[in-house]
């Protein structure tokens, strides 16, 4: 594998999953050649629906197919499997747990596999973080424990060319799952306060930058993974995501998003180790509100590049789909694409 993305926020609203949707498979039309894995750790499953057909197209029910294989086919289904067996991987067949959504859905690109999300992973969170919290001489039981996507990408690993992975907006245990078995982070934002405190404490999460108390930093993400002598993922980009296109630079949002930039810029030059990118220009990507045409691509689980101009009907209304409003929403997914 090349590289391994993951899209998280602990912020939700960020418009996170549909990123994440846009994004993975518009690498993938725009990459044929590349095999690309998908996995949707998060227990709402709603990039799982989106690539399995979206609202209109029963992509829920498709999903709940999923989970009624055995074993079940998704991420909860692996975690299933690893619960008797936390700290030594058991013989499996990664296979098993591997959605082909191109088979559910044609409008997905038929390079992409996915992992399915799943609502079990909140069942078994309570367990998953008794697991890695107990003690055994001699065994690092929160690293066996953080490392068990890591085991299963490491099983397909001559497999795929790239990994992204849609994580849930929060910090429990399958997330640090996810964020221990990748290498880049694509932070969306939004344009208010609350993206702004929601950035400081993915830093101190993820980081242990500016924590309340010298307390924590035994228990901190950073200093677990660097204990082990595991490299932490970086932040590769940050999506500025649902720009209007009636902001201008003198609106009250654009004068939160330039605080976020100084943030940032500040964090540049104390702690550039923890970014893949060196100047505020190459981290950020503006995205554009995608409007109705980001309400008919989700509803129908379809990229921009397969969405049609004109009247739609969804949920039974009908809608329209403006030709400059699609050809905005290609562009900014296209910007975000490029800097992948």
């Amino acid at each position: 594998m090349e590289i391994k993305y993951t899209f998280w926020n602990n912020k939700g609203g960020t418009g996170k999953t549909s990123l994440a949707f846009q994004s993975i498979i518009r690498y993938a039309e725009k990459y044929p050649n590349k095999r690309v894995l998908a996995i949707d750790i998060c227990p709402q499953a709603n990039l799982s629906e989106l690539m399995l057909g979206g609202l209109n197209n029963k992509g829920s029910e498709k999903l709940l197919e999923r989970h009624e294989l055995a074993p079940r086919c998704s991420v909860g289904g692996y975690f299933q499997l690893r619960l008797p067996s936390p700290y030594v991987p058991p013989p499996f067949n990664a296979h098993e747990f591997i959605t082909k959504p191109n088979t559910y859905n044609k409008g997905i690109a038929s390079n992409i596999d996915l992992v399915c999300g799943d609502p079990l992973l909140e069942l078994q969170s309570n367990a998953v973080n008794s697991l890695a919290n107990n003690t055994i001489p001699g065994t690092d039981t929160w690293i066996c424990v953080v490392d068990w996507l890591k085991n299963f990408l490491d099983k397909i690993k001559d497999e795929y060319d790239i990994v992204f992975v849609d994580c849930n907006p929060s910090f429990s245990m399958y997330t640090q799952i996810a964020l221990a078995a990748t290498d880049r982070i694509v932070l969306p934002v939004m344009a208010d306060d609350s993206s702004r405190r929601a950035i400081q404490n993915a830093f101190s999460l993820i980081y242990g930058l500016k924590l309340p108390s010298e307390i924590y930093a035994s228990y901190a993400f950073a200093i677990k993974l660097k204990r082990a002598k595991r490299d932490l993922p970086k932040v590769h980009l940050i999506a500025k995501n649902r720009i209007t296109q009636y902001m201008v630079p003198a609106s009250a949002y654009a004068a939160v998003l330039n605080t976020i930039e100084k943030d940032i810029q500040k964090l540049l030059k104390t702690n550039p180790e923890i970014f893949s990118f060196k100047d505020v220009e190459e981290g950020f990507v503006a995205i554009r509100d995608f409007q109705t045409t980001g309400v008919v691509a989700f509803a129908k689980g379809l990229p921009f590049s397969k969405v049609e101009v004109g009247k739609q009907t969804i949920g039974g209304h009908r809608v329209q789909v403006n030709r400059d409003y699609l050809d905005n929403s290609k562009k900014a997914i296209e910007l975000l694409v490029d800097k992948l």
